[in-house]
């Protein structure tokens, strides 16, 4: 099997996975009456950040650390740009007061964090950047604060009912759960290989796979996932899924990574990581901009139109 069928196999078994590991997931959380944005910004949020976290512990694992940053970086971009701009130009989507001032700033922060954590070694005699294991406890140590926080709004008067009547019976959903496992391991692995074995054939590095056909493939589930939310009018999981979802690739996916195994970091990442840093910057300002908090089509528009020349940088770049 060549290695582009490799990833495309492996991607197409990661998106998968994804969709039953989401759809067991919420009916689980249907059961309990859990809201609709604390389901995105959770439930949803874990299942379709799993690729990229199958992606980068296994790239991590196998020695390609410049793979696994860039997924998460990548996939980060992405998810502003093109799957929340793609939901945007499906329907406006209205933001929740608590969106605004706390999860896009807590996912603004976390982007800010990495950031500081892989140049610290700037300030040292250490020439060698890296995201360490210290480092990834502290990317943890924020993620847990960041679960506390959706724990505290799920137990708020102020949380609504659920807005998502996920239908199946228990049974089937652990079902799709425990498939949605086993796909997601197999595709992980399967994409890493390919990707790498594609890089190698290409002549060009890991980092530029990662940023675009691996980030483009792992931020399929938010795509669909947003984008069905969007259609169907529910805007709270289109929303808190982009933005829980960069929360985890940050904190969750590449915290888990490098306390297991330190991530060396290029200096050319910063720009990339400016990039994310930007983008989340955009959603506030689109929302300040707007009426009632709105991310509405021309904003989608313009975010795609940001995605399309960022990915044109990177390939020439490249």
């Amino acid at each position: 099997m060549t290695d582009a069928l490799l990833l495309l196999l492996g991607l197409v078994v990661l998106i998968k996975g994804a969709s039953l590991l989401v759809e067991g997931a919420s009916v689980v959380a249907s059961r309990y009456g859990v809201s609709g944005l604390v389901i995105g910004l959770t439930v949803v949020s874990f299942g379709t950040s799993m690729p990229e976290l199958l992606v980068s512990l296994t790239s991590g694992l196998k020695n390609n650390p410049e793979l696994a940053i860039a997924n998460v970086i990548g996939s980060n971009i992405a998810n502003v740009l093109l799957v929340l701009g793609v939901a945007a130009i499906i329907r406006p989507l209205p933001v929740r007061n608590s969106t605004v001032v706390s999860e896009i700033p807590f996912s603004l922060t976390a982007a800010l964090l990495v950031g500081f954590l892989a140049n610290a070694h700037l300030f040292s005699n250490d020439p060698e950047l890296s995201i360490s294991r210290l480092d990834g406890g502290v990317l943890l140590f924020f993620f847990l604060l960041f679960m506390l926080y959706v724990y505290k709004v799920s137990n708020s008067k102020e949380s609504p009912v659920s807005s998502v009547k996920a239908e199946g019976t228990l049974p089937r959903a652990v079902t799709y759960v425990l498939l949605g496992a086993v796909g997601l391991y197999f595709g992980g692995d399967w994409v890493v290989d390919g990707a790498v074995g594609l890089a190698l054939q290409w002549g060009i590095n890991d980092a530029l796979i990662g940023l675009t056909i691996v980030a483009i493939g792992t931020s399929s589930p938010e795509l669909v996932a947003s984008a069905v939310a969007a259609y169907r009018n529910k805007t709270d999981i289109a929303v808190g899924n982009v933005v829980g979802s960069n929360i985890f690739n940050l904190l969750w996916v590449l915290g888990f990574t490098s306390s297991i195994v330190e991530l060396p970091f290029e200096v050319v990442s910063n720009t990339d990581l400016l990039v994310v840093i930007g983008s989340s910057a955009m959603i506030i300002l689109a929302l300040v901009s707007s009426k009632k908090y709105t991310v509405n089509r021309i904003h989608g528009i313009l975010f795609v139109a940001v995605y399309v020349a960022y990915l044109t940088y990177v390939v020439l770049r490249g």
